[in-house]
C-alpha cells in the first residue's frame, strides 16, 4: 500500500514537471518619464485656488525579454482654474515595472499585463505625482484608486466592437 502512495505521488510529481512552472516576480519600480510645467506661475499663486482636474489615464506593455515584460502606466493631470480656464499646472508621468512572468500564456498574460500590474504599479504613481505637484508650490494632488479590471474591461470590449466592426465593412 505504502508503495502505491509513492508511485501515485511520483507520477502527479512527474506530471507537474511538463507543466510549465508559473511564476510572477516583479524586479524593479522605476520612474521613466516625468514633467511637471505651471506656465501661469506666479500669477497663479496670486489668486484663490479653484481647481478643475483633467485626468488622462493610460497603460502600455512590450516583452523585453525573455519572460520578462515592461508595464507602463502612463498618468498626465492637468489642473485648470475652474472659474477662468487658465493652466494652473500639468503634470505627467511614466511609472514603470519590470516584471518576470512564465507560465502564462495568451488571454491570462494579457490580463496580467493589463489589469494585475498597473495595480501594483499605480500606488507608486500616485506617490509621485502627488510629491511632483506638492513641490510645484501646489496642494498635494491625491489620485483616488483606479480600478484597471474595469478598464482593461472597456479596452478589449472596445477591440471585440473594432473587430466586429471591420469584419462587417468586408
Amino acid at each position: 500500500m505504502a508503495e502505491e502512495n509513492n508511485q501515485s505521488a511520483g507520477a502527479q510529481a512527474g506530471g507537474q514537471q511538463d507543466k510549465p512552472q508559473l511564476q510572477f516576480a516583479l524586479q524593479r519600480i522605476y520612474v521613466k518619464d516625468i514633467s511637471f510645467e505651471a506656465p501661469n506661475s506666479p500669477s497663479v499663486f496670486q489668486q484663490p485656488f479653484k481647481p478643475k482636474v483633467g485626468l488622462n489615464l493610460d497603460t502600455a506593455s512590450e516583452k523585453v525579454g525573455d519572460d520578462l515584460y515592461e508595464v507602463v502606466i502612463k498618468v498626465t493631470a492637468q489642473v485648470t482654474h475652474s472659474e477662468e480656464g487658465t493652466t494652473s499646472f500639468l503634470a505627467e508621468l511614466e511609472q514603470a515595472g519590470l516584471f518576470r512572468i512564465a507560465g502564462i500564456e495568451g488571454d491570462q498574460l494579457d490580463h496580467t499585463l493589463g489589469a494585475f500590474c498597473p495595480n501594483v504599479l499605480f500606488p507608486y504613481a500616485r506617490e509621485c505625482i502627488d510629491s511632483l505637484v506638492n513641490r510645484g508650490g501646489f496642494p498635494p494632488l491625491m489620485l483616488a484608486p483606479v480600478n484597471f479590471e474595469a478598464i482593461y474591461a472597456r479596452k478589449k470590449k472596445r477591440e471585440a466592437e473594432q473587430a466586429q466592426g471591420a469584419e462587417t465593412t468586408q
